[in-house]
C-alpha cells in the first residue's frame, strides 16, 4: 500500500515509518524537516511541508492509498492536531483517498472514564487540558468526515518494543489498565488497521 504519514518525525511517527517499510509499504514521510528521520530506503519519499499549509498537504496526498496521522507538538497550547487534521481530511476528500488512521489519546470522550485520578484531574484537568481539547476537536473533525476512518486512542507513551500484547477496544468501564503503551505497539496497531475493518468508524483504546 502507498501510505503518507503526517507527524512522521515524532516519537510514534518514526516507528510507523520504520515498521511500514519493513512490511513492504511504499511510504511518504511528511514533516517540517523529514530529513531528521535519517532513514534511506528505496520505498521511502520525504516531503518537507507544514500541515497548516493546506495546498502543500493537498499536493502531498495525491496518489496515496492511505493516510496516517500522528501529529504532536512540544507546546501545550495551539491547534496543530485539529487544524492539521482538518487540512488533511479536506485534501483526502478532494483527491478521493478514503482510508484514514488517526492517533489521538485515551481520555477523549467516553474513554475519560478509563483514566485514574492523576490523569483525569491533574494531567488532562490542568497541565494538558489544552492538548486534550485539541484532540477533542481533532476527533470531531474526523468523525464528521466522509472517510473510512479509525481513531486510535493510546494510553501514555513509553519506550519499548512492539510486543503485540496489549488491551484494545475496551469499554469505558474498563479499569484494569496500566495506562501505558509503547510507541512501537501503537505503530504496530495503527498499521494493522490498514488490513482490517474491525475498528472502522470506531475509537479503540490501547493500553497494557
Amino acid at each position: 500500500m502507498k501510505l503518507i504519514i503526517f507527524g512522521s518525525t515524532g516519537s510514534v511517527g518514526r516507528h510507523l515509518v520504520d515498521q511500514a517499510l519493513k512490511q513492504g509499504h511504499t511510504v511518504t514521510a511528511f514533516a517540517r524537516t523529514p530529513t531528521v528521520l535519517n532513514i534511506t530506503h528505496p520505498k521511502l519519499s520525504l516531503i518537507a511541508g507544514d500541515v497548516f499549509d493546506s495546498q502543500a498537504v493537498a499536493d502531498a496526498i495525491q496518489t496515496h492509498d492511505g493516510v496516517m496521522i500522528t501529529l504532536g507538538s512540544s507546546k501545550l497550547t495551539g491547534n496543530l492536531r485539529s487544524q492539521g487534521t482538518k487540512n488533511i481530511i479536506h485534501a483526502m476528500e478532494k483527491h478521493g483517498v478514503k482510508r484514514l488512521i488517526c492517533q489521538t489519546t485515551l481520555g477523549v470522550g467516553e474513554s475519560r472514564s478509563n483514566l485514574n485520578f492523576f490523569w483525569k484531574y491533574l494531567m488532562f484537568g490542568i497541565l494538558l487540558r489544552n492538548v486534550l481539547k485539541d484532540h477533542e476537536v481533532q476527533e470531531d473533525t474526523v468523525k464528521r468526515s466522509s472517510l473510512e476512518w479509525t481513531i486510535v486512542r493510546p494510553a501514555a507513551f513509553i519506550d519499548g518494543p512492539a510486543t503485540g500484547i496489549y488491551k484494545q477496544g475496551f469499554g469505558s468501564v474498563e479499569k484494569k489498565l496500566t495506562l501505558k503503551i509503547s510507541r512501537a505497539d501503537v505503530a504496530n496497531f495503527m498499521l494493522e488497521q490498514l488490513h482490517s475493518d474491525k475498528y472502522l468508524h470506531w475509537t479503540p483504546g490501547l493500553s497494557y
